[in-house]
C-alpha cells in the first residue's frame, strides 16, 4: 500500500545513496556517458514510479521482464541486426533489472549498445557485398514481414540471407516506382529497362548508406534514455521518461506539428507512426496520409527519400518539417502492408480549421439536421489562468448549435471521429450543453480518492434527437463525452466496434525538481517523467480505460481489422468498475434501440458506399494476415496493382457525388477563389460521407 512512509523512505535512501563523495579516482579516459547521472536517474525511477504511478505495480521480476521485452523491441524490433546468441547474452541481465536499479547499477544499455554497434557494422558490410553481387529478381521466394512471427537470425549466414531478401524487395519496389514515374512523365526521355534497374539499385544503395550513417549517430546515452523509457512503459503505455531532448518531442506532439505537414507522430518499436492528422493541415487537405500509417522514408521534393526506420523521432520530425510551400515526399506503409508514395506541400495549419465546424444538412428522411464536428477539446489555459477570455470548444459548440437552431433543425449530429481528446474541462462543459445538470465523469487516483466532475449549469443548448459519431481514434476526453451522453440515454452512439480506450490521466514531473535533499553535485538536465496518476470512470461505474466506448449502432470501417486501441498496447491498465454515481437518465427522447439497430443493419447491407467499405475492409483484413511477402518481381507488381485498384474503388465512390455535380478537378465555381473553394470543400465531403448518410437515416428512425 502506498503511504507517506514509503515516500519519505525513498527520499531518505536517495540522500544516503547519492551524497557527493568527491572525485579522487584517476580517469585517464572520460566515460562516454555520465555514469553517476544515469545511476541517479535509474534509482529515482525505481523508487518514485511505484509511489507515484496509479497502479500498484512494484519493482519486481515481473516488471523487470516486461521492461526487458520493451527494451529489446526498441533495440531491434524488426530483427534485422541481432543474432539469437546476442539476445541470449542480453537476456541473462533481465532478471536483475529491478535489483540493479535499486543498487544504482545499470548494465543493459551499455551491453546493448556495444552489441548493436558491432552488428550494424557487420550488416553494413553484408549489404554492400550483396548489392555488388546482384539479385535474381525473378526468383520465387518470400520473407516474413511480421516481427512477431520472425525469429532472430541464428548466425551470420542466416542474417545475410535475411538481408538479401530485404534488399531485393527494396530494389524491386524502387524499380516499380521508377516505372510508374516514367509512365506519368511521358514527355521526358524514356530510360531503358536496364537503366531503370541500375538506377533503382543505386538509389537503394545510397539510401541504406544514409540509414547506417544515422544509426552510427546513436550515442550510448541515447541507449540509456531508451532503457529508462522501457522501465517507465512497463508500468503502462502512457508513462514515459523524456530526456532533455525529449521535451522538444513533447512540444512537437502538443503544438509543433501544426507546422509542416500537420501530423502528430510517435516513435513505436523502431517505426515512425502517424498518431493523428491535424484537421485543416496540409496532410488533412491532401487526404492520403492517415492515422496508423507508418512513414518509412522522407524525400525533399525530387530528392531520393531518406529511410527513417529506427530513426529518432526528433530527427524524423526535422526531416518532415520544412518551410511553407516546399514539398515533402513520404514513403508510407499502410496498415494492410501496402506501400505508397505521398507528396505533400508543406503549409502552416490554418488555426480556424482546427476549431469546431458546423453546417446544415437536409435530407428527405430527417428534414433539416444540424451537423457539428469537434476535432478536439481545446482551451488556452494560459489565458484562462491569467483571467483573460479565450476561445474554447464548449463556447464554439454552443454558438454553432444556436446558429443551427435558427435554421430550424429537427435533430443534431455531433461528430467526434478522430477526436483525440484535450481539455477535460471542455468535455464536461460540452456534455452540459445536452443535459440539464448532473455528474459527467468520476476521477480516481492511486490512493482510492474519488472526485466527481459535474455539469452544474441547468441550461440546455439542445434537447432534441442527438446522434454522436465515433471511431477507434476517438480517445480520452471525447470518450468521456460520448460515454456520458450514452449513460444518460441522451444520444445514440454510432461508429466502429469501439473507441480507443484511453481512460487515464497523466502529469508531467520535472526530474530536476525531485533531486534528493542535500545532494549537492550538479548534473546536466535530468529530463522529465510523464506518469499516469488517475483513471476515468463513467457515471454508470465502468471505466473508459481499455474497452473504450462501445457504440449502440456499429457500422463497418476500413480500419476494423487494425489492432488499434488501448486493449492492444503493451502493459495497458485493465478495465474495471467502481460504484455508479447517482444520476437521472434523460427521459424526453425515448429510443427503441433494438429497432434502430435492426433497421440500420438492413440498410447497411444494401448501401453502396458502406458495402464498398465493408468489402474492402474484409480484403484488408485478409491481406494483413498474409505477412509473408513475396520478393518476386511479378508478384510484387501484381500486389501493387491490386492495392491501387482497391484505393481507386474507394476513391471512385467518394468522387461520384462531385462528378455528378460537375465538380471534377479543373472546374471552378465562377469567380470563387481557390481559398474559398478549399474552405468549403469539407462540406461537400460531409454530404457524401456514407456514415453521415446513414446517420441521417437513423435520426429519421428516431
Amino acid at each position: 500500500m502506498k503511504n507517506i512512509f514509503r515516500t519519505c523512505l525513498a527520499a531518505i535512501l536517495l540522500v544516503i545513496l547519492y551524497l557527493p563523495t568527491g572525485s579522487l579516482a584517476k580517469q585517464e579516459v572520460p566515460p562516454p556517458v555520465d555514469v553517476s547521472r544515469n545511476k541517479l536517474l535509474g534509482y529515482m525511477l525505481s523508487k518514485q514510479l511505484p509511489v507515484i504511478h496509479y497502479s500498484d505495480k512494484v519493482m519486481d521480476d515481473a516488471l523487470a521482464f516486461a521492461a526487458f521485452d520493451l527494451y529489446l523491441k526498441q533495440l531491434d524490433y524488426q530483427k534485422r541486426f541481432l543474432l539469437q546468441s546476442d539476445v541470449d547474452k542480453l537476456s541473462v541481465l533481465a532478471p536483475a533489472i529491478d535489483n540493479n536499479l535499486l543498487r544504482g547499477t545499470i548494465l543493459l544499455p551499455s551491453e546493448g549498445y556495444e552489441i548493436l554497434t558491432k552488428r550494424i557494422k557487420e550488416v553494413e558490410r553484408i549489404t554492400k557485398q550483396l548489392i555488388e553481387a546482384g539479385f535474381d529478381y525473378n526468383r520465387d521466394e518470400s520473407f516474413e514481414t511480421d516481427p512477431e512471427k520472425l525469429k532472430y537470425a541464428s548466425n551470420s549466414d542466416d542474417l545475410r540471407a535475411r538481408w538479401r531478401k530485404i534488399l531485393k524487395s527494396q530494389i524491386i519496389s524502387r524499380y516499380l516506382d521508377l516505372v510508374e514515374e516514367q509512365e506519368k512523365n511521358k514527355e521526358d526521355k524514356a530510360k531503358s529497362d536496364k537503366q531503370l534497374w541500375t538506377e533503382a539499385e543505386e538509389k537503394v544503395a545510397k539510401r541504406n548508406l544514409n540509414f547506417f550513417n544515422r544509426m552510427y549517430q546513436e550515442t550510448e546515452q541515447d541507449h540509456y534514455d531508451r532503457y529508462f523509457n522501457a522501465i517507465t512503459r512497463a508500468f503502462d503505455p502512457h508513462t514515459n521518461y523524456m530526456p532533455p531532448a525529449g521535451k522538444e518531442d513533447f512540444d512537437i506532439h502538443m503544438r509543433g506539428s501544426l507546422e509542416g505537414i500537420g501530423a502528430l507522430l510517435r516513435e513505436e518499436d523502431g517505426y515512425i507512426k502517424v498518431v493523428r492528422i491535424i484537421p485543416g493541415s496540409a496532410s488533412a487537405r491532401q487526404g492520403k496520409l492517415q492515422a496508423e500509417d507508418i512513414i518509412l522514408g522522407v524525400g525533399q521534393g525530387e530528392e531520393e527519400p531518406v529511410e527513417i526506420t529506427d530513426m529518432r523521432l526528433r530527427d524524423a520530425v526535422r526531416l518532415i518539417r520544412g518551410p511553407k510551400g516546399s514539398e515533402v515526399r513520404l514513403t508510407v506503409k499502410k496498415p494492410d502492408g501496402v506501400k505508397v508514395m505521398i507528396a505533400i506541400q508543406r503549409d502552416v495549419v490554418q488555426i480556424e480549421e482546427t476549431f469546431v465546424k458546423s453546417m446544415l444538412l437536409e435530407s428527405p428522411e430527417a428534414k433539416k439536421v444540424g451537423y457539428v464536428m469537434i476535432p478536439s477539446f481545446y482551451r488556452d489555459f494560459e489565458k484562462t489562468r491569467n483571467g483573460s477570455s479565450s476561445r474554447n470548444s464548449t463556447d464554439d459548440t454552443r454558438n454553432a448549435i444556436e446558429a443551427l437552431k435558427k435554421e430550424g433543425i429537427s435533430s443534431l449530429i455531433l461528430d467526434l471521429r478522430n477526436n483525440g481528446g484535450g481539455s477535460l474541462m471542455d468535455a464536461v462543459d460540452t456534455t452540459g450543453l445536452f443535459i440539464k445538470e448532473g455528474p459527467v465523469v468520476l476521477v480516481k487516483d492511486s490512493y482510492g480518492n474519488k472526485r466527481v466532475l459535474s455539469d452544474e449549469d441547468s441550461s440546455v443548448s439542445w434537447d432534441g434527437p442527438l446522434l454522436v459519431l465515433v471511431n477507434q481514434f476517438s480517445a480520452s476526453a471525447s470518450e468521456i463525452l460520448a460515454a456520458a451522453l450514452q449513460d444518460y440515454g441522451r444520444a445514440v452512439i454510432v461508429g466502429g466496434a469501439h473507441t480507443h480506450g484511453k481512460g487515464t490521466v497523466q502529469t508531467l514531473i520535472d526530474m530536476n525538481e525531485n533531486i534528493p535533499l542535500l545532494h549537492l553535485k550538479k548534473y546536466d538536465d535530468l529530463g522529465a517523467l510523464k506518469v499516469t496518476i488517475q483513471k476515468f470512470y463513467r457515471v454508470n461505474g465502468g471505466s473508459t480505460q481499455y474497452k473504450g466506448v462501445e457504440p449502440d449502432i456499429v457500422l463497418p470501417s476500413l480500419f476494423q481489422h487494425l489492432e488499434s486501441g488501448e486493449q492492444y498496447m503493451d502493459n495497458s491498465l485493465p478495465w474495471d468498475r467502481v460504484e455508479p454515481v447517482p444520476f437521472v437518465r434523460y427521459g424526453s427522447t425515448p429510443v427503441d434501440m433494438a429497432a434502430l439497430v435492426k433497421k440500420s443493419e438492413e440498410r447497411v447491407s444494401k448501401d453502396e458506399g458502406l458495402q464498398v467499405i465493408s468489402d474492402e475492409a474484409a480484403k484488408a483484413k485478409e491481406r494483413s494476415k498474409k505477412t509473408a511477402m513475396s520478393v518476386k518481381l511479378a508478384d510484387m507488381k501484381d500486389k501493387r496493382e491490386e492495392a491501387k485498384a482497391a484505393r481507386d474503388k474507394i476513391g471512385a465512390h467518394y468522387l461520384k457525388y462531385r462528378e455528378e455535380k460537375g465538380e471534377t478537378m479543373g472546374e471552378g465555381h465562377g469567380v470563387e477563389s481557390d481559398g474559398e473553394k478549399d474552405a468549403d470543400k469539407w462540406k461537400e465531403e460531409i454530404k457524401e460521407d456514407p456514415y453521415i448518410k446513414e446517420s441521417l437515416r437513423i435520426l429519421s428512425d428516431m
